[in-house]
């Protein structure tokens, strides 16, 4: 009994003590909130007033957790970022019951099923297709579905070696992005396409400049493939690429050529490219330097814009790039200001059948290659810009999904809980390679296999002969029309 009194006394004089501490802890703050001077809230609600912050920086978690549907949350929904889990974890993708999607929405693409569908020993899987036919080395590309740039920064170590070793397995692509190529891209093996940007880092020299000795010593490295000159970025059309400080660490500011601890922003645009011939001449320059092949990558801005692009193509055949990466107004980034995330840059889905009937227009389909990228992480999308014109699809933040990003959309904070895009140690060894570099490569298996699929059930033997006349779009009134109607190609032949 005794001994029960004094555990209670105890207790009593622990919450007094506790409760004491709370007070003393409430009065500090109450007297920082009311003396402050930068939230107006906490000054004139003292203590309650950081409840406001609180609860609105748990309001994405509990949005995404507990009260959003599975086709409701922006940029990508739980529907799709599931279909993509399960294409990683080699389950069933199969579901049940009935389409959660609603085929009501303008906009909608609903592919046309064919009545009488190849069997299943008469389609075949997509052949490699040939970029660069005038290039010294032309690149024979294995796959239509690849991952697009990402830098090494941006991304940390971990997530380009996964990245790396997954596409070797899956035999796609792997873009740098513009921070250069490190030791990470080169891994696992697999093909890569270098990206130079607009502050050329890895191939510059100390005036910003392009180094020639350097891009003789990249392209002497059989696993670079290609050189993609990136123009704009669909996130941030006329602003650069953005790497905060706190990424730039000595390793990385090595392989770009900068500072160390010094935010990494580049200009935006390449200063030695003012107009199209300059372009042009850049194009020529690259690719008769390396011998390979040599493209841009943009984003669509206006039809009178493209069609002056293409004009310039007409001009100097000999010239041109061999491949254009068009990215969407949709697509994403690390670290992009809002106005330019939101509000710049043509839909892919309005941009890439423009851009297709304009090569097809002024003669280049069988030279200049399309490589569509903009949110196209599942099946369906990538089906659609085949059909629209593309020749290749790249994703960048499907393949995120696919190393295990839960949309925390924390990429510009160092603070990534996954750590794909962070270099906090700590949080880096949440992404186990030897892991993830399976699930890279099983998603992308995934994607093409369900892309044969559509292709398979509108009765084409392989993806890139889907045609508009595949695809329905849906109307503001419920009904569709053919995307061939609402978006004609530019000849018949297109269609055939």
């Amino acid at each position: 009994m005794g001994f029960a009194m004094n555990a209670v006394s105890v207790l009593a004089v622990l919450f007094i003590c506790a409760l004491g501490l709370l007070i003393l802890i409430a009065g500090g703050m109450f007297l920082v909130d009311r003396t402050q001077s930068q939230d107006a809230i906490r000054r004139n609600y003292p203590v309650l007033g950081r409840f406001r912050h609180l609860f609105s920086s748990l309001g994405e978690f509990f949005r995404q957790y507990f009260f959003a549907m599975d086709r409701e949350e922006l940029p990508f929904n739980r529907a799709q970022r599931e279909w993509i889990a399960r294409a990683c974890a080699g389950v069933t993708n199969t579901v049940a019951f009935g389409s959660t999607r609603n085929m009501a929405v303008p906009g909608t693409p609903i592919f046309v099923n064919a009545a009488f569908p190849p069997l299943n020993d008469q389609y075949a899987s997509t052949e490699p297709m040939l970029i660069g036919p005038t290039a010294r080395v032309p690149y024979n590309a294995p796959s239509f579905f690849n991952i697009s740039g990402m830098s090494y920064g941006a991304l940390s170590r971990p997530a380009v070696v996964a990245l790396s070793r997954g596409a070797r397995e899956a035999g796609v692509w792997l873009n740098t992005g513009e921070g250069g190529l490190s030791p990470f891209h080169l891994d696992g093996g697999c093909d890569i396409v270098f990206q130079i940007g607009t502050a050329k880092y890895g191939v510059r020299d100390t005036e910003g400049n392009l180094n020639e000795a350097r891009l003789i010593e990249l392209a002497e490295i059989p696993q670079i493939k290609m050189f993609e000159l990136k123009l704009a970025q669909g996130a941030k059309p006329g602003k650069g690429g953005i790497l905060p400080a706190a990424k730039v660490n000595a390793e990385i500011a090595a392989i770009r050529g900068i500072p160390e601890g010094v935010a990494s922003i580049s200009p935006n645009r390449h200063p030695d490219i003012a107009n199209y011939d300059d372009l042009l001449d850049m194009v020529a320059r690259v690719r008769r330097i390396s011998g390979k092949p040599v493209g841009i990558k943009t984003v669509a801005g206006s039809e009178a814009a493209l069609r002056e692009m293409f004009m310039y193509f007409a001009a100097r055949p000999d010239d041109v790039p061999d491949f254009i990466t068009l990215d969407g107004g949709e697509g994403g980034t690390g670290a992009a200001p809002m106005p330019l995330i939101d509000l710049v840059g043509m839909s892919v889905r309005e941009a890439l059948p423009l851009v297709c009937n304009l090569r097809d227009e002024y003669g280049f389909k069988d030279r200049i290659r399309l490589i569509s990228s903009g949110k196209l992480v599942n099946p369906g999308d990538v089906a659609w810009a085949l059909a629209a014109g593309a020749d290749f699809v790249t994703s960048a933040r499907g393949f995120m999904f696919s190393l295990g990003c839960i949309q925390a959309l924390k990429c510009n904070r160092n603070t990534c809980p996954t750590g794909i895009t962070t270099h906090d140690p700590r949080l880096q060894q949440g992404l186990v390679v030897e892991d993830k570099y399976l699930k890279v490569a099983r998603y992308a298996r995934e994607v093409i296999h369900e892309v044969e699929t559509i292709a398979h059930s509108v009765g084409v033997d392989e993806p890139r002969k889907m045609r508009r006349r595949h695809m329905r779009i849906v109307l503001e009134d419920g009904s569709s029309r053919p995307m061939n109607e609402i978006m004609p190609s530019y000849s018949a032949v297109a269609e055939m």
